[in-house]
């Protein structure tokens, strides 16, 4: 029996991979398709296989500017002896060769069709134009196939080229051109609504700095949640700034998931006075997920609006709101749209500074590389100093009860990958 008085044990923090997993659980692809021009389909999730009707290239061609030969034409000069052969034709990207005659070579450019017969391509600069270029001396015989690229080395029929569930890249983009797709079927954007909380904040424009009142400072994190959701590809309805009463949280929230698949909020999770979200959203619907053992971003918050209205809550100090949105926010949208690997990429850096101080949750330190490759650390890693991510480059993801000394490798996540 509970003594009178005595506070409820709070739960242990959720451990990071454990959140995350629980949220990626929760995000199912969304429902509905459309077809996009492939000029604007960068950055969106591809919902089908894209499936190559021809290969690529289409025919054997030359991979450089220089004279197409049979190298048994060349050979039987001797190795000693450079070979002069007669040029019987010229052939330009675009254009279609006739079949080289036995004896002679054809002036070749980058891309074009190798003429049916020859067998090598001698590159320019290993050979010498006679007679105003109706003759060619070769000075090398060429070893079968060279700089030949050959019909199908890049995409044969029939090859899957882009997968279901990828997050379309420039790259992409030029393959799905490569083989005639003027349009991509992609998954459709989430519609998100985001809102932030607090009196204390303004938004910029509203009130010059000189005029700002005793405990208000600026909304920033609007700003780049707002730039966040935009790069994954969200259509965003920006809600404003909601005051610190319950009844208005509850009422911003019922309003934002009558037509959302996330609501997204700013300030509120905590457990003061004046954190009204959590409450509001849990008369709502209900709330899955509170605090993550994370630093900076502790108090996070997932759970339902109704049934089908996915809820984020993210801290208010500015560095905790960006990187519990890389980190929960950034996958879970991800996966929404279908992309199967959201995991930002991580690779081994030295560290060049010291960190003495272990912490029980995991630690995402705000670092930028050196000019000798090592990881630099901002002095002040306060989860309200905005200055640490502008002037970062990455982070160190730091596993909980580790110190770092100098010289150390450690795990290095770049902007990059977290933010985009």
């Amino acid at each position: 029996m509970k003594a009178v008085g005595t506070a409820s044990p709070r739960p242990p923090l959720k451990p990071l991979d454990d959140a995350l997993a629980e949220l990626l659980a929760q995000a199912r692809p969304l429902d509905g398709t459309e077809d996009v021009d492939t000029f604007e389909a960068d950055g969106r999730a591809l919902a089908f296989d894209a499936v190559s009707p021809l290969r690529v290239p289409p025919h054997d061609n030359s991979a450089m500017d220089g004279y197409a030969v049979r190298r048994a034409d060349v050979a039987a000069a001797g190795a000693s002896v450079a070979a002069e052969l007669p040029v019987s034709q010229r052939i330009a990207a675009g254009s279609a060769p006739q079949p080289l005659e036995p004896g002679t070579a054809a002036r070749i450019f980058t891309g074009a069709p190798l003429p049916p017969g020859a067998d090598a391509v001698c590159m320019q600069e290993d050979c010498e134009a006679l007679e105003g270029g109706a003759r060619v001396r070769i000075q090398a015989v060429p070893q079968p196939g060279q700089w030949v690229r050959r019909a199908g080395e890049d995409i044969e029929t029939g090859a899957t080229v882009l997968a279901a569930g990828m997050r379309l890249t420039p790259a992409a983009l030029g393959l799905a051109a490569s083989i005639g797709l003027a349009r991509l079927r992609v998954a459709r954007r989430p519609r998100v609504a985001l809102f932030s909380t607090g009196d204390e904040l303004v938004m910029p424009g509203e009130v010059p700095p000189e005029r700002m009142p005793p405990g208000a400072i600026y909304n920033s994190n609007r700003f780049f949640l707002r730039a966040m959701l935009q790069r994954l590809g969200c259509e965003v309805s920006d809600a404003g700034i909601v005051p610190d009463r319950r009844d208005a949280t509850q009422q911003a929230l019922a309003d934002a998931a009558a037509a959302h698949d996330l609501v997204l909020t700013s300030g509120g999770v905590s457990v003061g006075e004046e954190d009204h979200v959590k409450p509001a959203v849990a008369a709502l619907g209900r709330i899955d997920l509170w605090q993550v053992a994370v630093k900076p971003g502790k108090p996070f918050a997932y759970g339902r609006i109704g049934e089908h209205v996915h809820f984020m809550g993210l801290p208010g100090n500015p560095v905790s709101s960006l990187v519990t949105f890389a980190i929960l926010v950034r996958p879970f949208l991800l996966r929404l749209q279908g992309v199967q690997d959201v995991a930002p990429r991580a690779v081994e850096a030295r560290a060049n500074f010291h960190w003495p101080r272990a912490d029980r949750r995991r630690e995402f330190l705000r670092v930028r590389r050196a000019a000798d490759g090592g990881l630099e650390l901002f002095p002040n890693q306060g989860s309200g100093v905005l200055t640490s991510a502008a002037w970062g480059d990455g982070v160190v993801d730091n596993p909980p009860g580790r110190t770092i000394a100098q010289g150390d490798a450690v795990r290095f996540i770049p902007f990059a990958d977290l933010l985009a």
